[in-house]
């Protein structure tokens, strides 16, 4: 019986959730959940009804797990813990520093509704996270790096979007060379937030906007722009869709670290990816872990997770047995 997905936001993300779905013979999309008009709304996958978001109030029992697509500014904070009391849901959450906070959020939520919560699933947080908790478990004493691009941060995009009298926006991200070579040579270089990436913002205003105001609400947006090097590019509708349609990322997780007596050994663990689509590869994490929270909650088991609770195994759609057979 396949695991019936409900995905709730069709933008970037929500797209490339579709895709994964279809990658994921155990799986089926069984719904899109709108806030626009679900008449304005054409998805990929034949047969499958676009409903207002409001149709969600009644769905529970056809619907195994309920995949949140919107962003990690406003939506998330809301909807997650929301919909976790009448689903297993799965996130992308982004904001590092916010995730505690999320996290008892929807713990509480999914906890009183007996559902499986998973939250900050993708790349970073999500398989980054998971490497640099398994690097600092090998080499205990060392010290983690973490670079991000270059590329478009779909939640970064997201957030300058918001501003008042934006009418569309790409933001990249972009390592630092000199950091990244000092890293990777092993030197073990202490640096500030600001020494690491470089944030480059492309923005199309609205008409009579006020440009200023907008380049100042972006460099010292708190949690995103405020402690990078941020530059500002207005530039037409044209130049953003000759230029800027693409959604490439990456990144690296780095580890260097030390062994031996008298630590006479050095190593670094380098965890990159290079993606050609964020939210492709973005949605495929999540769709690995909507697996997983079905299967949990199978289990009996309810509350909010992340990915360092949950066991690689329950992410595949193999057996335990062809598990060890083939990929130990």
């Amino acid at each position: 019986m396949s695991i019936r997905i409900g995905i709730l936001g069709y933008g970037n993300l929500g797209r490339g959730v579709e895709s994964a779905i279809a990658h994921n013979e155990d799986m089926e999309l069984v719904g899109v959940f709108t806030r626009r008009n679900p008449e304005n709304v054409k998805v990929r996958t034949a047969g499958v009804k676009v409903l207002e978001a409001s149709e969600l109030e009644h769905m529970q029992d056809q619907i195994d797990v309920l995949v949140l697509c919107g962003g990690s500014a406003t939506d998330l904070p809301v909807q997650t813990p929301k919909y976790a009391a009448d689903y297993n849901v799965v996130d992308s959450f982004d904001t590092h520093a916010r995730i505690p906070e999320h996290f008892a959020d929807v713990d509480a939520a999914a906890k009183k509704g007996g559902k499986i919560g998973i939250i900050s699933c993708g790349w970073d947080p999500g398989m980054f996270s998971l490497n640099r908790l398994y690097a600092n478990c090998i080499l205990p004493e060392g010290q983690d790096y973490t670079f991000w691009g270059k590329g478009v941060s779909q939640g970064h995009s997201d957030a300058v979007r918001r501003i008042e009298g934006v009418k569309d926006a790409r933001q990249y991200t972009i390592p630092v060379p000199e950091a990244l070579d000092a890293v990777r040579s092993g030197k073990n270089p202490e640096l500030t937030t600001r020494q690491k990436h470089t944030r480059e913002c492309f923005v199309v205003a609205k008409e009579g906007a006020d440009l200023a105001k907008i380049e100042e609400e972006i460099k010292t947006m708190p949690n995103y722009f405020a402690d990078y090097d941020t530059t500002v590019h207005f530039i037409s509708e044209e130049e953003m869709k000759r230029d800027h349609s693409g959604l490439p990322h990456g990144g690296c997780v780095i580890r260097t670290g030390v062994t031996g007596m008298d630590n006479e050994h050095k190593h670094v663990i380098e965890y990159s990816l290079k993606l050609d689509s964020n939210p492709e590869f973005t949605g495929s994490v999540i769709v690995a872990y909507a697996r997983a929270a079905y299967r949990m909650s199978k289990e009996g088991m309810s509350g909010c997770k992340t990915v360092f609770d949950i066991a690689p195994a329950y992410l595949s759609s193999r057996s335990a047995e062809d598990l060890r057979a083939h990929l130990l």
